[in-house]
């Protein structure tokens, strides 16, 4: 995790907020439903506005069955114009499974910014790798 500076800024009083849902797997089903592959997964969060500032409220990571695991940011943070921050599940850490996803909170001062927010999963076994991408959603425009 890149150490982000947090933001000043209130949040809650921004012109433009959304919520995004980005589907992650920290391990997939290899051969039967009783075996997995175990995948690290990069959360990617890009600002792609060459002028405005991206702020993010919060990034959640939850379990297959809905439970939070993790908070990887304890208060708002900002991307500069064509920043970008991301997050690592390690591949031992098993605790999101195979249906594990984030959420992230995020929001602007106009609705013209559209960040790409994105999930890259990536594991090997002997001499066979895979890789995918996964991409967010809205789920909440406000």
């Amino acid at each position: 995790v890149i150490e982000k500076q947090h933001s000043s800024v209130e949040t809650e009083k921004l012109e433009y907020k959304d919520t995004t849902y980005v589907p992650v797997y920290s391990d997939i089903y290899s051969r039967s439903r009783s075996q997995t592959l175990l995948l690290t997964a990069t959360l990617s969060i890009r600002n792609t506005s060459l002028t405005d500032t991206l702020y993010i409220d919060h990034v959640h990571y939850y379990n297959t069955i809905g439970d939070i695991v993790r908070k990887y940011i304890d208060q708002p943070i900002y991307l500069r114009p064509m920043e970008t921050v991301d997050y690592v599940v390690d591949e031992k850490d098993t605790s999101g499974g195979t249906g594990a996803n984030f959420i992230i909170a995020w929001g602007a001062n106009n609705s013209n910014i559209n960040p790409v927010i994105q999930a890259i999963m990536i594991g090997s076994s002997g001499q066979q790798g895979i890789a995918f991408r996964t991409d967010g959603v809205s789920i909440s425009r406000k």
